[in-house]
């Protein structure tokens, strides 16, 4: 061993002179000698990692204190970093120079000029063409082809390096923290195309360490650049950094809100499309994942107070990652359970139906299943906790359609409006309200349903008609708002299906939109029961012709508001 550590250094003065000599291989003359030892060095250089990659870094310097200089100077030589796995096993001996825990600012900045070395191994070869255009026009290659040639190569090289057992008969320690010193390195060069399969191999990486090995700044650029589009990554990829780093999925979530609360308000179909190219519902097909991004919903819906944006974009984003979980669970991987651990699995496979998939003389049925399955939960708890009747209430607001199914069945049919229907409207638009608020809310539903099937087959009909039905001048105290909210959705459903609802809609919806609020509320349920219609395929064309007039009138009414920076009346 001793007669090998001479035989090294011996090397290590030989090659130091020769890289003087080299000069960043500027004539022809170290061109050629170069060239000629290419194959000499490699092995010096295999030869200095193995005995790198054993020590310390403190060691290192004190055993060969000029190793900076030798390895700055093989960095600068084009001619060696081209040659077959050179440049890889640089980096390697690069990574083994990094002090993990510095001690001082002298270790500190010792760091980050090793750091800066291997930043120029990865991107250099791109832009800083003068320096080895000679030796890539000599093998025949313009600078624009051979560059991206070269650092497509060495990423290969490193990637193949990751994929290989993580012993493999090497110090596992060290090969910890060779790979975290390559997370590093990547940070400033992650949007880079070539290093894709690079950041993609570090993602997955599977070793045996109990702790992460990847920095978390690593993580964090990662993030950031396939939130902002700059770098493109396969699905699995994306899965691994958002259950390997929790920051990063909730800054996505995060941004997800962001995007849809601010600029995709009211329009289903743009919330769909924002929602699957975030991955998000791809990426909650892992229960992990699922669970947390529930979790940032539910918190939403608690801090807005179940505000109408959060509730959309909650069913939107349900409707994505059913969609997801039936492509991915063909062979299904994980119970619906471990999704819904604390709601009841029939109920949970109740709601999964899609309506579509039900005979349509069946919804009344299903409804009705549901809901007396919900007031069990709800009415039947001891304790009558708010949170249990919310945790109800948010698992049924997930497949929140089937309340508007619910309105559009009590309002279509001829019998007598079904008590389990009633219950569903109510527990639906206010989960916090207690039994007997909520049998005051059923009452009064089932006056105004009752009124508007009198006028449904009506010859005429008008907008005081409406009012009249809705209670609009009735005496005595208002109602609550969200009893209000439930009663402008029934009018609005009655002028969609009743036969001389489309004649007066324009009359009734100007009589309602009183304020900014409630407009943008009558947008809302006209684009959800147009997304929702599309979603069920359902044929109605007059009706579907008639909402889709409205909305879009209403929508310029409202952009011309806000771009007269007008008041809060539409």
């Amino acid at each position: 061993m001793a007669q090998d550590s001479v035989d090294l250094f011996s090397e290590y003065q030989f090659w130091m002179q020769k890289l003087s000599v080299w000069d960043q291989a500027s004539t022809l003359e170290a061109q050629q000698d170069t060239c000629i030892h290419l194959p000499q060095f490699q092995r010096f250089l295999r030869s200095m990692y193995k005995a790198l990659k054993e020590m310390d870094s403190s060691t290192i310097i004190e055993r060969f204190p000029t190793i900076g200089q030798l390895l700055a100077k093989t960095c600068w030589n084009p001619f060696i970093l081209a040659y077959d796995e050179s440049q890889k096993i640089l980096i390697w001996c690069l990574c083994c120079l990094i002090n993990k825990e510095p001690q001082n600012s002298g270790e500190s900045k010792f760091n980050s000029w090793i750091r800066s070395l291997l930043s120029f191994i990865l991107s250099a070869f791109r832009f800083n063409i003068k320096e080895v255009s000679l030796f890539s026009q000599r093998l025949g290659y313009a600078p624009t082809d051979y560059y991206p040639g070269l650092l497509t190569n060495m990423v290969s090289s490193l990637v193949s390096e990751l994929g290989e057992n993580p012993l493999n008969g090497f110090n596992t320690q060290r090969r910890m923290e060779q790979v975290t010193s390559l997370s590093q390195v990547c940070i400033p060069l992650v949007t880079l195309p070539e290093l894709e399969p690079l950041v993609e191999a570090l993602l997955t990486y599977q070793g045996d360490e109990p702790q992460e090995i990847l920095c978390p700044e690593f993580f964090e650029a990662v993030n950031e650049a396939f939130l902002l589009k700059k770098i493109s990554l396969p699905t699995l990829a994306v899965i691994c950094l958002w259950l390997r780093h929790l920051p990063s999925l909730e800054k996505a979530m995060l941004r997800l809100f962001e995007k849809l609360l601010s600029s995709e308000r009211n329009h289903l179909q743009r919330i769909e499309h924002c929602i699957k190219d975030s991955l998000l519902p791809q990426a909650a097909c892992h229960p992990a994942i699922f669970r947390i991004v529930d979790e940032m919903f539910r918190c939403a819906l608690l801090g807005t107070d179940g505000a109408p944006e959060v509730l959309a974009a909650l069913q939107v984003f349900t409707r994505c990652f059913v969609e997801a979980l039936e492509k991915e669970n063909k062979q299904v991987k994980f119970a619906l359970k471990i999704y819904f651990p604390y709601a009841s699995p029939s109920l949970v496979m109740l709601l999964l139906q899609h309506p579509k998939d039900i005979p349509l003389e069946h919804w009344c049925q299903s409804l009705t299943h549901m809901s007396e399955m919900l007031r069990e939960m709800v009415e039947g708890q001891t304790d009558g906790s708010y949170r249990g009747a919310f945790e109800s209430w948010f698992l049924f607001i997930h497949f929140g359609g089937w309340a508007d199914i619910a309105a559009e069945q009590l309002l279509i049919s001829e019998a007598e409006p079904p008590e389990a229907l009633l219950w569903l409207l109510a527990f639906s638009s206010s989960p916090h309200d207690g039994s007997q608020q909520r049998a005051q809310t059923m009452v009064e539903v089932k006056v105004v349903i009752g009124r508007l099937l009198k006028l449904f087959r009506s010859p005429t009909l008008s907008g005081q008609d409406l009012q009249t039905a809705a209670g609009e001048d009735r005496e005595g105290d208002p109602r609550p708002l969200a009893c209000q909210r439930l009663v402008r959705h029934l009018l609005l459903s009655f002028l969609l299906w009743a036969p001389r609802g489309h004649t007066i809609a324009r009359e009734v919806i100007t009589l309602m939109a009183q304020t900014e609020e409630i407009t943008h509320e009558i947008i809302g349920f006209l684009d959800q029961t147009l997304y929702r219609w599309d979603q069920l395929c359902v044929e109605a064309p007059k009706s579907g012709r008639v909402a889709r007039q409205l909305l879009a009138e209403l929508r310029t009414q409202v952009d011309h508001v806000e771009a007269q920076g007008g008041p809060g009346t539409v």
